[in-house]
């Protein structure tokens, strides 16, 4: 089946003249900017923000490029993963008319986000090992079907999809497939981002938010063909990411080794948590998990989440999730941090 991304995209955006600022048009070198009705004398702050920002943000696409091996006209950063979620269904969906497909229990901006822009969702739920259910999947497209969303490792479960079924889905879904890996540094599986030139109906989805630790920023990253990347580039805001976004980015990117050594830190930690939750009685199971967090089936997770809470430990409560009841997802703290929560599942009386 030969894929045509011109059929998937909605006709208003195919014949939408994008907003266009005077440093998109001008190309060239200048020294005095009078084109954008900036204050020309400055900011009260010491750093320049009295400009508006590099609207494609280059010089940080140019760093992740070489970051991840991926070339940066293949990148679009989003304010957060959320917008690159939402633009996905303005440019692909039709409100009213389309589908797309989700499986929970996962990441819950995915159905938001299909309520926003008023297109239906077909949920085809994980299977009881938290697994795609491939044929399921395959079965509830129709001819109004667009996007289709994997969150692998996924939220809240922690667990990679397996690659295999991935793949089948890759080469059969007839719309768009959107990986989140958002929590991909913490996992032994490898990303899909090199398959790109592989699967044109492939978007990736990464963030700064976890293991760079920068989501105040709000940096959601999307890797896609230039097709696709065009496609955001024409629909999205003309100055998405601030630039007090784009500096900070572009500096905590310099330090790649610092990220290394807390990923590692979070899986040892991850480990010991394994370890001392499985000794509970109350504690039924301790999922297998990719990520930085961790999803523990509990005797009563409600009355376990108010002992923590009442003690100031902010977990969250699961168990409205498909697949999840009673379950508690614990992200992975600092040791100081994670010796707290240990201590209060000391002092749980059920």
């Amino acid at each position: 089946m030969e894929f045509d991304l011109n059929k998937l995209v909605r006709d208003n955006i195919k014949n939408l003249k994008p907003y266009s600022s005077a440093r998109h048009e001008f190309s060239g070198k200048a020294s005095v900017f009078l084109d954008a009705n900036e204050n020309a004398y400055g900011s009260p702050l010491a750093d320049p923000f009295n400009r508006y920002p590099d609207p494609l943000q280059w010089q940080l696409k140019f760093q992740l490029a070489r970051i991840k091996g991926v070339p940066a006209e293949n990148i679009f950063i989003g304010n957060g993963s959320d917008e690159v979620i939402d633009l996905a269904y303005r440019i692909f969906c039709d409100p009213v008319k389309d589908n797309v497909i989700i499986c929970p229990p996962t990441y819950g901006m995915y159905e938001v986000s299909a309520h926003i822009n008023d297109v239906a969702i077909q949920k085809v739920n994980l299977t009881q090992d938290f697994q795609l259910d491939v044929d399921g999947i395959l079965e509830a497209v129709d001819a109004n079907t667009k996007l289709l969303f994997i969150c692998s490792p996924n939220n809240p479960t922690g667990n990679n999809m397996k690659r295999d079924d991935v793949e089948i889905l890759l080469n059969n879904f007839p719309g768009i497939v959107i990986i989140d890996e958002a929590y991909i540094n913490y996992s032994k599986q490898k990303t899909f981002i090199q398959e790109l030139t592989e699967y044109p109906n492939l978007i990736v989805m990464q963030t700064l938010s976890k293991a760079w630790g920068l989501a105040a920023l709000r940096l959601g990253l999307c890797y896609a063909s230039m097709d696709i990347i065009d496609l955001y580039n024409k629909v999205k805001p003309p100055y998405n990411i601030n630039e007090a976004s784009q500096q900070l980015a572009l500096e905590a990117l310099q330090d790649t080794d610092t990220v290394n050594n807390w990923i590692k830190e979070v899986v040892r930690q991850k480990e010991i948590l394994d370890l001392h939750l499985n000794e509970f009685s109350f504690v039924e199971k301790v999922y297998p998990s990719d990520a930085n967090f961790i999803l523990v089936k509990v005797a009563d997770a409600n009355h376990l989440y108010d002992h923590l809470s009442s003690n100031e430990v902010i977990v969250r409560n699961r168990s409205k999730e498909v697949h999840c009841e009673n379950c508690l997802r614990i992200t992975v703290g600092t040791p100081e941090e994670n010796t707290i929560l240990i201590n209060l599942f000391k002092s749980y009386q059920q």
